[in-house]
This record gives structure tokens, sequence and C-alpha cells, in this order.
């Protein structure tokens, strides 16, 4: 057990975890992105996908406590690795300025975790923490994203998800084994098209409930 517990806390264990759980992560957006897809088919369509999520009961209750939990690992682990980075490299900017075959995603990885974290507390409480009372979950979207500057801040944040998933995924591969020369260029360029689809896809839904309110 002992080991095991080392394991966790070493940077090799860290990085796994934070592998585990943005893996997670990425299953959870195209779980809620399919959800979201319901927006196309109306105020109808959409509230009877909700209706149904909210349905299932503690089952929902107890995903929402799994991704609590996941989102505190990665969050905390994530922390912890970029402290220990400072701590390793106090001349970093020299050091990033000459590294070779670093992306704006690699690069920026520790700022665009923390700017979706504040994201994510805000978007709960946009959409999550409200009152439901005499309100559809319709009614809801709708009125947040009738506000352009909210739209504008979303549409950001998309952006800046894409940009942390496009690195964080091929990189949570690379970290679990699948470092190969066959395979990591078609694993890279599948988590570019991941982000793409995660940026564009959550992205134009406040533009598309905008232009029909």
């Amino acid at each position: 057990m002992n080991w095991f517990v080392n394991m966790l806390g070493s940077s090799i264990g860290k990085k796994l975890m934070m592998a585990i759980t943005g893996l997670s992560f990425c299953g959870f957006l195209v779980a809620h992105l399919a959800g979201n897809l319901f927006i196309y088919g109306g105020r109808d369509a959409f509230n009877s996908y909700a209706s149904h999520l909210h349905s299932l009961g503690p089952l929902v209750n107890l995903l929402e406590i799994g991704l609590l939990t996941l989102a505190l690992i990665h969050v905390l682990t994530g922390a912890s690795l970029f402290y220990e980075n400072l701590r390793a490299r106090p001349n970093r900017y020299s050091v990033n300025k000459s590294a070779g075959g670093r992306t704006i995603g690699s690069a920026t990885m520790p700022y665009t975790g923390f700017f979706l974290l504040f994201f994510v507390i805000f978007h709960l409480f946009n959409f999550h923490f409200v009152d439901k009372t005499h309100v559809t979950i319709f009614d809801i979207v709708s009125k947040a994203f009738s506000n352009p500057l909210y739209v504008i801040f979303y549409i950001l944040a998309m952006i800046i998800a894409g940009l942390h998933v496009s690195h964080g995924l091929w990189s949570a591969f690379q970290t679990l084994g699948a470092n190969h020369p066959k395979y990591m260029p078609i694993i890279m360029v599948a988590s570019l098209v991941f982000s793409l689809i995660v940026g564009i896809g959550f992205g134009f839904l406040p533009v598309y409930i905008s232009l029909i309110a």
C-alpha cells in the first residue's frame, strides 16, 4: 500500500492522475455536448431531455459527486505539478523561449486550466444553482444568452477550452504509454479535431440561441 501512496505522490503518479481525470472529463464533454445538441430541436426537445436527465434522480447526484471528485483531483494535482515546475525552473522564461516543439496549448496549460476552473464555477452559478421555480431549463439558457457580453465571454471560454484540450488530450495518451512514433501523430491530429469539435460545438450554441431569441 505504501508503494501505491508513494507512487501517487511522485511526479509520475501525479501525471498519471492528471491523464486519467483529464480523459474522464473529455468523456464528460462528449456527453454534455451531445445533450446540448437537443437545443437545436427547440424548446420542447431540450426541456424533454433535461426532464429525462433529472428523472434519473440519485444517479445524477452520484455522477455530480464523481465529477466534483475528479475536478478536485485534477485541479489540485495540476496546481501541485505547476508549483513543482516553478521550483525546478526558476529561470523558466528563458527556458521556455528556447525550448523547441512547444505549442501555445502546452505553454499555457496551467493558465487556461485556472481560467476554466473559474469559468466552470461561474457557469454552474448561472445554469445549475439558480431558482428553477416556474421556469424551464430552456428559459434559463435563453435568458443567460440574451446578454451579448455573456455570449462573448462564453465563446472566449470555449476557445480557451479547445486550446486546453488540444494539448491535454494527446498529452494524456502520451503519459499513459501511447508514445509511439507511428501512432502519436494520429493521436495528435485526433486531439486537434476533438478540440475543434469541443470549441465550435459549445461555442456556436449561444450564437444560435441569441439568433432565435
